[in-house]
């Protein structure tokens, strides 16, 4: 596994599997050929069964697409709503300070943590 890029990304914790994809015809026995988008133009569309997988729904992955405004580009900003949590990882010559953000169109369960520097530089009015 030394070495290997998976789909652009390299190292130990890249991304088993990505997607999902809309399949779009169904090549010989075992094979399908799926519609990927054009960050992967490089990679061949036709993939073996063996390596696909099911997806499964989940509520978590369903956003309204009226309450995101997306960009010319099909892009849309994170933007902050609160911050839930602050902890501070003390080293031997400083202290890092983070704190957990919930994001805009995003559960409680997936707030991330953030550096509080970044986080007071971009969005001041947090604090």
């Amino acid at each position: 596994m030394k070495g290997v890029m998976r789909f652009g990304m390299k190292g130990k914790l890249s991304p088993r599997f990505i997607g999902p994809f809309e399949i779009l015809s169904r090549v010989g026995e075992v094979a399908y050929k799926l519609a990927l988008p054009p960050s992967l133009s490089a990679v061949h569309p036709v993939f073996h069964v063996s390596v696909l997988r099911k997806y499964i729904q989940d509520e978590t992955h369903v956003f309204s697409p009226d309450s995101v405004e997306l960009g010319p580009d099909l892009t849309y900003e994170e933007e902050p709503i609160a911050i839930l949590d602050r902890h501070i990882r003390k080293l031997r010559t400083k202290e890092l300070v983070s704190v957990k953000v919930q994001w805009k169109h995003r559960s409680v369960t997936e707030a991330s943590w953030e550096a509080e520097s970044d986080m007071r530089a971009k969005y001041p009015q947090l604090f």
